[in-house]
C-alpha cells in the first residue's frame, strides 16, 4: 500500500486527491499547502489529517512513499527534486520543468535514484488513442505518412469556464510576468504527447510560428501584460519518417476543450478524438479507403495514469510517461520558444 502525500491544494489537486484515494493499493496520509486556510478546508474535505505548511516540514516528518506534486509549473524543479533526494517516488503536474535543461535533470536525478518517475498527460487516459497506438503499431494502417493533431480551446472567446479578463486564475495565464509560457507552454505539452503516443514515434524537428493577440487596452489588465503566447502552429517531422502539422489555440470559438489527431498510412488511417471526458476512434481502412468512409473502433476502458502511478509505485517498475518522456517533450517546446525568439529579433 504506497502513502502519497500531495504537494499543493490547488484545482487539480483535488483530481489528485479523488483518484489516489479510490485507486486500489493507495492511500492518501498528508497534503502541504503554504496557505493556512485553504490547507484546513483541503484537508477537512479529503480526510486529511497530517498537514504541512511547508514541503521541508512534511520530509522531516516522512511518513509517506510517494508525493503527487501539483505546485505551479514554476516550482516543480526545485519541489521535486527535494522529494527526489529525500528518496520519495514522485507523480508530477505537466509540465514537468519550464525547461528543457531543468527537466533533463530532474529526469537522470530520478534514474539514478531508482524512484518511480512520472508524469500527469492526463489525455494518455483517453481509451481511444491508447486503441491507436495499438493498432498504429501493429501496422494496421501500415506506415504513416502524414499526422495532423490539435488542441482547440475558446476561452478567450468565451465564458464557459468564467471570465478570463476579471479572474487572476486565468490572467495569469496570458502574462509571462506571472509565470506563463502561454498556450505552447500549458495545453502545447498535451498535445505534442498526444501525437507523438499516437503516432508511436518521437517528433524529431519542428518549424513553429507562435502568436500573441491584442486582447485589452495596453495589452494589459491590472498587473497582467498580456504577452504570452496565444496560438501554436508546428510543422513537425517525426522519427519514423512522417511529417505533419501540430497546433494549439484558445481562439478556437465553438471548442471548449478538444483534441483530434488524424494518422494517415499506406494502408488506412485513424481519427481520434476527446474532450478529456469521452472519446472517440475512427478507422478508414481496406476497401473503405476507395469510398472514403471511416467505421468506429471499440475502445475498451484504460488504467489512468493514476492507477499506473500507483501500480508502478508497489511493483518496483516504472510507468509511462516518465520523467524522461516529459523532458523529451519539453525539448520540442524549447524548440518552438527559442525559434520563437529569433523571429523576433529579426523582426
Amino acid at each position: 500500500m504506497v502513502k502519497i502525500l500531495i504537494l499543493g491544494t490547488g484545482s487539480m489537486a483535488e483530481s489528485h486527491a479523488i483518484a489516489f484515494k479510490a485507486a486500489p493499493g493507495a492511500t492518501v496520509v498528508a497534503a502541504v499547502e503554504t496557505d493556512a486556510a485553504r490547507r484546513t478546508a483541503f484537508g477537512k474535505k479529503h480526510g486529511i489529517t497530517n498537514l504541512f505548511a511547508d514541503l521541508d516540514a512534511a520530509i522531516e516528518w516522512g511518513q509517506f512513499d510517494a508525493a503527487a506534486n501539483v505546485t505551479p509549473d514554476a516550482v516543480h524543479y526545485d519541489t521535486t527534486m527535494k522529494l527526489l533526494a529525500a528518496g520519495k517516488h514522485v507523480f508530477c503536474e505537466k509540465p514537468l520543468a519550464t525547461d528543457y535543461p531543468h527537466a533533463l535533470v530532474m529526469a537522470e536525478e530520478a534514474e539514478a535514484k531508482g524512484v518511480i518517475n512520472m508524469v500527469n498527460l492526463t489525455y494518455r487516459n483517453s481509451p481511444a488513442l491508447q486503441k491507436a497506438r495499438e493498432l498504429v503499431a501493429a501496422g494496421r494502417i501500415g506506415s504513416i505518412r502524414h499526422v495532423e493533431a490539435s488542441y482547440l480551446q475558446s476561452w478567450l472567446v468565451g465564458k464557459q469556464w468564467g471570465d478570463w479578463r476579471t479572474e487572476s486564475r486565468w490572467l495569469w495565464r496570458l502574462s509571462e510576468e506571472h509565470g506563463s509560457k502561454g498556450v505552447l507552454g500549458d495545453i502545447g505539452v498535451h498535445i505534442v504527447d498526444f501525437a507523438s503516443f499516437g503516432a508511436d514515434s518521437d517528433i524529431t524537428t519542428v518549424d513553429s510560428r507562435l502568436k500573441t493577440f491584442h486582447k485589452a487596452e495596453g495589452d494589459q489588465i491590472g498587473e497582467y501584460k498580456l504577452d504570452a503566447n496565444d496560438s501554436a502552429i508546428m510543422m513537425a517531422e517525426f522519427a519514423n519518417g512522417a511529417i505533419g502539422t501540430i497546433t494549439a489555440t484558445r481562439f478556437a470559438t465553438g471548442h471548449a476543450n478538444d483534441l483530434t489527431l488524424q494518422l494517415f498510412g499506406t494502408e488506412g488511417a485513424l481519427k481520434v478524438m476527446t474532450d478529456g471526458r469521452t472519446s472517440s476512434l475512427e478507422i478508414c481502412v481496406g476497401p473503405d479507403i476507395d469510398t472514403q468512409t471511416w467505421k468506429p473502433v471499440e475502445c475498451p476502458p484504460v488504467v489512468t495514469t493514476y492507477e499506473r502511478f500507483v501500480q508502478a509505485c508497489n511493483t518496483g517498475i516504472n510507468g509511462d510517461p516518465s520523467f524522461r518522456r516529459a523532458a523529451e517533450i519539453q525539448r520540442i517546446l524549447d524548440m518552438c520558444f527559442d525559434q520563437d525568439v529569433v523571429r523576433k529579433k529579426i523582426g
